[in-house]
């Protein structure tokens, strides 16, 4: 999945549009609810080493983190493109690396974050 095709799904279901919010990292994207303001998913270009991923060919990788139940987040953890959560509290939050994953695959974890943090 690219960060493109991510942020028009937020945006055509949940008409959520991504807040830049650091002038030091431009392409961290924020998604939050209108209401409440509480974030339910949260998009990053971050070094692999910062998620545990030592033999990336690459400099960076994006990754989304999502808010699931904590039952779910050691059980997800063991697949090898889950991560526990970049820069969130690792009990409530994971980050799927975006490229290893289609829409349709992520689509449920999305919704799970939603309804959890609304």
């Amino acid at each position: 999945m690219t960060r493109k095709e991510l942020f028009d799904y937020l945006l055509n279901t949940y008409d959520i549009s991504p807040e830049f919010m650091w002038k030091k990292h431009p392409k961290y994207a924020v998604f939050r609810h209108p209401e409440n303001k509480k974030w339910f998913a949260l998009v990053m270009n971050v070094d692999p080493l910062k998620v545990g991923i030592n033999n990336s060919p690459d400099n960076e990788i994006e990754v989304l983190d999502v808010k699931i139940d904590p039952e779910k987040v050691s059980i997800l953890q063991k697949a090898a493109s889950f991560k526990p959560a970049y820069h969130m509290n690792k009990e409530h939050w994971i980050s799927i690396i975006l490229d290893q994953f289609t829409l349709e695959k992520i689509i449920p974890l999305i919704a799970d974050s939603f309804q959890l943090t609304k």
